[in-house]
C-alpha cells in the first residue's frame, strides 16, 4: 500500500490516529527495515484494521510473482503470521474503521493486480531474461534485405603494377576497376611509392601518438604548409580523414560561434550533416545548388547573427557542381562565412589541382602557379574554409581543412576529433605531400582523366545509356531499381570482368539507384571499348531502361528531363589543351602512363631536406 494511503486513513485508526501529521511523515520517511518497510508500515501492520489489508496486498503480490518465483518461495509467503480479520465483511456501523479499511484494501488490490500483470505479461522487446540483442540485430538487417539496400562488399585487390586492373579473392582472376576514387592513379605513382618507402625505413610504421603527444613531426608540419600553399590560405590542419575533418570543423565552429546558424545544401555529405548535428546549433537546409532558395532563407536571419554556408564543389554521386561564386556573393551580402568541401575536386581541377574554386579563375592561377600568395578577389580567395581529402585523387589517406590562421588554431585547440586521434603515420604524410607537390606541377593526369571521361560519356550517349547529366568527372549510369542495379553490377563483374559498384539508398534516393563509373588516366582505348560494350550488353540482357525510356516517363534524376539545357563541362577545350595541341593522348594497350621527370624533381625537392637523402627517383628518371 502506498504511504499516501496510510496517511489518508491513519486519522481514524486507533493506533495511528493520535499521531500528528508531522510524526506520520517522519515515520513514513525513516526507519526502513531489511524488508523495505518503513516505521509507519510497521505501525500499520499492528492495527486490526490496517494490518490485514497489508497482508492481503502481500498475498496478491505473491500470486503475481508466482510466474517468476519458485513454489517454495510462494509457500513461505503464505506461512507468515496474519491477523484473522476481514474488514470487507465487517458492518460499518459496528466498526468506524471498516469502510476506510475496505477502501484501502481495494486500492491495494488494484495496485497488486497491475504489478502482477506487468510481471506475467512482459513486453516482447524486454523479456524477463533480458533484452534480445541478436533478434534486434536480425530485424534491422532484415529491413535492409527487404528494401534491397543491404550492402555487399566485393573482394577487390588493386595491383600497383597493373592499375587500374585488380584481382579478386583469387589472384588468377583479374578485373578492370571502373569505380575507384583513386581518380589519377596516384596510389601507384613512383614518386609517391618511393617517398613512402624511404620514409618508412627512416621513421618506422606509426606516428607514435596524437599530435599533442609524440605524434607531431616535421613531416606533418611540412604537409600542412604544402596544403596551405595549395589553396593559398594562411594555414591548414591535417586529420585522419576528411569525414573527421568536416565533422570536427563544423561541430567546433558551430558550437563556439554564439547563436550560429548553419545553412546546408540538401545533398551534402554525411560527414557535414554529422558535424552540424554535433554542433548542436540551428541548421537550415536549402535546395541543392539553388541560390534563390538559399537567399530566401538567409534573409530570415539577422545579418549580425553568425552564419556558415556549408556545401560541396563536386557532388560525388550525381556529379553536379556548386555555383560557388554565387554562394560567395550571398555570403558577403548576408554576413556568412563559406565552408567548401572540395573532397572530389582536389587534384582534379585547377592549374595546380586545388579544386573547382581555383579552376574558376584558371588563367590567373596558372600565371602565378609558383606562388602561395592568394589571387585577391578570386573565387578561391573568397572562400573562408576549404576542406579536402588525401585519399582520392592524391592516392593515400587523410583529410584536412585550410583557412585563416586563427580559424585553424581554434579547431586545433578545441576539436576532440583532432586532439584525441592518433596522428597519421610519417610514411602516409610524406607520400601525401609528394603527391600534392607532383600534381601542382603536372597537368597531364587530370587533363587525361577528363578526356577519358568525355569519351565514355559520348559513347554511352550514342547508345542511349542513361547518364545523369553533369559537368564533372563522374559518370552516374541511371538504373532506377536497387535489385536491378546490384544485378547489373554482379553481371559486369562475373561475366565481363569489370568492377562497377552499384549505388543505392541512402547514398542516393530510392528510385535513383545507379552504377557510378569513374575513368582514370590509366584506362586504355581497349578498356574503354570493353566497358562500353559490356554495359550495353548488360542493359540488353536485363532490359534496363535507356534514355528514351526515361524521356517517355517524364525524366528521372535529370535523365530525360523535359526542356533540359546542355551541360557545360568545367574543363574547357582550351584548358584541356585541345586548341593548342598540348592535350595528352589516351593510352593504348601495353603503353605506360607518362611520369614527367620535372614534376618528380619538384616533388623530391620539397621532401629531400626532411628525409635527408638525395633525390634518387629524380636521378633515376633523369638518367632513363
Amino acid at each position: 500500500m502506498h504511504v499516501s494511503n496510510l496517511l489518508r486513513y491513519s486519522s481514524v485508526c486507533p493506533f495511528l490516529g493520535h499521531s500528528t501529521p508531522a510524526t506520520l511523515r517522519n515515520l513514513a520517511s525513516v526507519g526502513a527495515s531489511a524488508t523495505g518497510a518503513t516505521a509507519l508500515t510497521v505501525k500499520a501492520a499492528q492495527c486490526p484494521m490496517m494490518g490485514p489489508q497489508l497482508m492481503a496486498k502481500k498475498r496478491a503480490a505473491a500470486r503475481g510473482y508466482a510466474s517468476v518465483a519458485g513454489n517454495r518461495d510462494v509457500e513461505q509467503i503464505h506461512k507468515s503470521k496474519d491477523i484473522p480479520f476481514n474488514p470487507a465483511g465487517t458492518p460499518t456501523g459496528k466498526c468506524p474503521h471498516a469502510k476506510a479499511a475496505s477502501e484501502a484494501a481495494s486500492i491495494a488490490q488494484r495496485e497488486a493486480d497491475l504489478k502482477a500483470a506487468a510481471v506475467e505479461k512482459p513486453s516482447p522487446k524486454a523479456p524477463a531474461s533480458g533484452f534480445d540483442y541478436e533478434t534486434f540485430y536480425q530485424a534491422e538487417l532484415d529491413k535492409k534485405h527487404k528494401d534491397k539496400s543491404y550492402r555487399y562488399f566485393n573482394n577487390i585487390n588493386r595491383m600497383a603494377a597493373k592499375f587500374p586492373v585488380a584481382h579478386t579473392k583469387s589472384t588468377a582472376e583479374e578485373v578492370d576497376v571502373w569505380c575507384s576514387n583513386d581518380y589519377l592513379g596516384m596510389s601507384k605513382n613512383p614518386v609517391v611509392i618511393d617517398t613512402m618507402s624511404r620514409t618508412l625505413n627512416r621513421y618506422g610504421a606509426g606516428a607514435g601518438g596524437t599530435r599533442n603527444i609524440a605524434g607531431n613531426g616535421a613531416l606533418h608540419l611540412s604537409l600542412e604548409d604544402e596544403l596551405a600553399g595549395l589553396h593559398r590560405k594562411d594555414a591548414a590542419l591535417v586529420f585522419s580523414s576528411c569525414y573527421v575533418a568536416n565533422d570536427a570543423c563544423l561541430a567546433t565552429l558551430g558550437a563556439k560561434l554564439p547563436g550560429c546558424v548553419i545553412f546546408s545544401d540538401n545533398l551534402n555529405h554525411a560527414s557535414m550533416i554529422q558535424g552540424i548535428r554535433h554542433s548542436g546549433t540551428k541548421k537550415v537546409i536549402f535546395k541543392h545548388n539553388d541560390l534563390a532558395d538559399l537567399e530566401a532563407k538567409l534573409k530570415t536571419v539577422p545579418k549580425e547573427t553568425p552564419k556558415i554556408i556549408a556545401f560541396e564543389s563536386v557532388y560525388s554521386m550525381c556529379g553536379s557542381v556548386a555555383p560557388i561564386e554565387g554562394i560567395c556573393d550571398l555570403a558577403e551580402e548576408y554576413g556568412a562565412i563559406t565552408f567548401l568541401d572540395e573532397v572530389h575536386a582536389v587534384g582534379m581541377y585547377g592549374p595546380t589541382g586545388a579544386g573547382v574554386a581555383e579552376h574558376l579563375d584558371f588563367a590567373a592561377h596558372y600565371a602565378t602557379r609558383g606562388s602561395n600568395k592568394p589571387v585577391r578577389r578570386s573565387v578561391q580567395d573568397r572562400i573562408d574554409i576549404i576542406t579536402g581529402t588525401l585519399g582520392k585523387a592524391y592516392g593515400v589517406v587523410g583529410g584536412y581543412i585550410a583557412g585563416s590562421s586563427d580559424m585553424v588554431d581554434v579547431v586545433r585547440s578545441y576539436a576532440p576529433g583532432f586532439i584525441f586521434t592518433t596522428s597519421l603515420p610519417p610514411a602516409i604524410v610524406a607520400g601525401a605531400q609528394a603527391s600534392i607537390a607532383y600534381q601542382r606541377e603536372f597537368l597531364g593526369d587530370r587533363r587525361l582523366q577528363q578526356l577519358n571521361t568525355r569519351e565514355v560519356k559520348g559513347q554511352f550517349k550514342d547508345l542511349g545509356i542513361p547518364v545523369v547529366p553533369n559537368p564533372s568527372h563522374i559518370i552516374p549510369v541511371l538504373v532506377g531499381d536497387a535489385a536491378l542495379a546490384k544485378e547489373a553490377s554482379d553481371m559486369l563483374l562475373s561475366k565481363h570482368k569489370i568492377y562497377v559498384q552499384s549505388i543505392n539508398y541512402p547514398t542516393v534516393p530510392v528510385g535513383e539507384e545507379r552504377l557510378r563509373i569513374t575513368p582514370t588516366p590509366g584506362h586504355t582505348h581497349e578498356q574503354v571499348a570493353h566497358l562500353v560494350e559490356s554495359v550495353d550488353s548488360v542493359f540488353n540482357e536485363l532490359n534496363l531502361k535507356r534514355e528514351a525510356d526515361w524521356v517517355a516517363l517524364g525524366g528521372r534524376a535529370g535523365v530525360g528531363a523535359p526542356n533540359a539545357e546542355p551541360v557545360q563541362q568545367v574543363w574547357s577545350d582550351a584548358e584541356l589543351g585541345l586548341l593548342d595541341g598540348t592535350a595528352p593522348v589516351s593510352l593504348a594497350k601495353g603503353a605506360k602512363s607518362v611520369v614527367p621527370g620535372e614534376a618528380i624533381k619538384v616533388a623530391e625537392k620539397r621532401l629531400t631536406h626532411l628525409l635527408d637523402v638525395g633525390p634518387r627517383l629524380g636521378e633515376t628518371a633523369a638518367s632513363a
